[in-house]
């Protein structure tokens, strides 16, 4: 057996260009094929970040980085080495000195009614209120459903592609579609179970008392659901607290956390949220699973409330995923992170009749949030990105120590074309590849 033939064959089990050794330099062009059950290999000359460099009055002015080897197993970092010019025994994939950074999430979205995957169509006619825009999806939701399975497989492989390996899809659970929704979502999760993470919000879209959706709720949350939701209690339902205790109800009665769209303004959105914060703290256990999505409320408060809730929001325990609005609202996201409230984003919808602007792209979401709060320097762009990440995860933390990757992580990351996570956050570049749990699941 020649060389060749060797290479060819090492790589047949690790997948293209996972090679053995460093032969990927001179075999690249040979070895495209890339295989996603390898859970065992060396990801090679990965740039890390080591910390910031300071100017002479202490501000920081850029970020050090180095080359380094992470040892893959199982879904796990195994162990972290400088970037080394030996050869390895098992399967590598050369990172080329690309930026690694951890992966994104994308914690609000709908892709169960979606046009994407469509011929392109602009935001049909709309109504002014949540109530017309109900109108309307009754009318349309039949066909939405026909091909929903298929639309939402392909926008998975977009959020693979833009470096999510993990997402909270919305589900419509209503009277017009009863739970085909959530059928033909699971239908696509269970196709693509290997390249996204997921966990799914059973989302009353016509509202729980409004359309009487209670019940098919209680079904849907014995069918593998992980969030029971809620719309507008008080401009959609009508009847703010018996809505907010029928779907906190629900959530206690099987299990499941809550996740809200709260759309309402200050005068019924702030009553309905200091509601949600009393009814945790007589339910401890929802504390950490409680989740208020939009809120936007929250942008029309003053200086002093914006500080009381937000300290409440904190000590209870709930949540906030916020879309980042772009116009009149002004979200209070840097008091948020003041008061450590769990704080995420998502993009809500690719395309669909509620907007045509979706990109499935959750750096360009943390770059909108570094623009919109002017972000512009080194360190604080760095601080942008943890809108995207888990927990908030950056690969520095506020005094420049390395907090990420570190030994037994799970071995979901992006690699980016990009000297550090400043410069990914204002460039927003294209992702390299992506991986799920150890799992290539996307590549340029």
């Amino acid at each position: 057996m020649n060389r060749k033939e060797f290479l060819q064959l090492t790589t047949a089990g690790a997948g293209g260009l996972f090679l053995a050794g460093n032969a990927w330099a001179e075999e690249k062009k040979e070895n495209q094929t890339v295989l996603t059950d390898t859970l065992t290999f060396v990801l090679i000359n990965a740039r890390l970040e080591e910390g910031f460099v300071y100017n002479d009055v202490g501000q920081v002015k850029a970020t050090k980085t180095g080359l380094y080897d992470l040892h893959i197993q199982s879904g796990k970092i195994a162990k972290i080495t400088p970037a080394q010019k030996e050869m390895y025994a098992i399967p590598v994939f050369d990172a080329g000195g690309k930026l690694l950074l951890p992966g994104l999430r994308d914690m609000h979205i709908h892709i169960d009614k979606t046009f994407y995957g469509e011929p392109w169509q602009a935001e049909p006619l709309r109504g002014k209120t949540v109530k017309d825009m109900i109108d309307l999806e009754r009318r349309i939701l039949p066909e939405l459903l026909v091909n929903a399975t298929e639309k939402a497989e392909k926008a998975i492989d977009l959020m693979n592609s833009k470096g999510t390996y993990f997402a909270r899809c919305q589900t419509n659970i209503e009277p017009t579609s009863g739970l085909k929704s959530l059928e033909k979502l699971q239908q696509a999760l269970t196709q693509k179970k290997d390249t996204i993470q997921t966990e799914i919000v059973a989302f009353p879209q016509h509202g729980i008392l409004y359309s009487d959706a209670a019940g098919l709720l209680r079904e849907a949350a014995q069918m593998g659901v992980d969030y029971i939701g809620g719309l507008d209690p008080t401009t959609v339902d009508g009847e703010m607290e018996k809505s907010l205790d029928v779907m906190f109800q629900i959530a206690l009665d099987y299990d499941k956390g809550v996740d809200i769209h709260l759309h309402e303004g200050r005068a019924t959105g702030l009553p309905a949220i200091e509601y949600m914060i009393a009814k945790v703290r007589e339910n401890p256990v929802l504390s950490g699973k409680t989740f208020i999505s939009h809120g936007f409320a929250l942008a029309q408060l003053d200086a002093k409330e914006t500080e009381a809730i937000c300290r409440q929001l904190a000590e209870v325990g709930i949540g906030v995923i916020s879309t980042v609005p772009i116009g009149k609202l002004n979200m209070p996201i840097p008091s948020l992170y003041k008061h450590q409230v769990a704080l995420m984003t998502g993009t809500d919808s690719i395309i669909d009749h509620w907007s045509p602007f979706g990109s499935c792209d959750m750096l360009e979401k943390a770059k909108l949030t570094a623009e919109l709060y002017g972000w512009r320097d080194e360190f604080t762009l760095s601080r942008a990105l943890r809108i995207a990440t888990k927990d908030q995860i950056l690969p520095l933390n506020e005094e420049g120590k390395q907090t990420w990757p570190l030994v037994g992580d799970e071995a979901s990351f992006v690699l980016v074309e990009a000297s550090c996570s400043a410069e990914a956050v204002a460039r927003t570049p294209q992702r390299s590849a992506v991986f799920n749990s150890g799992k290539l699941v996307y590549q340029i």
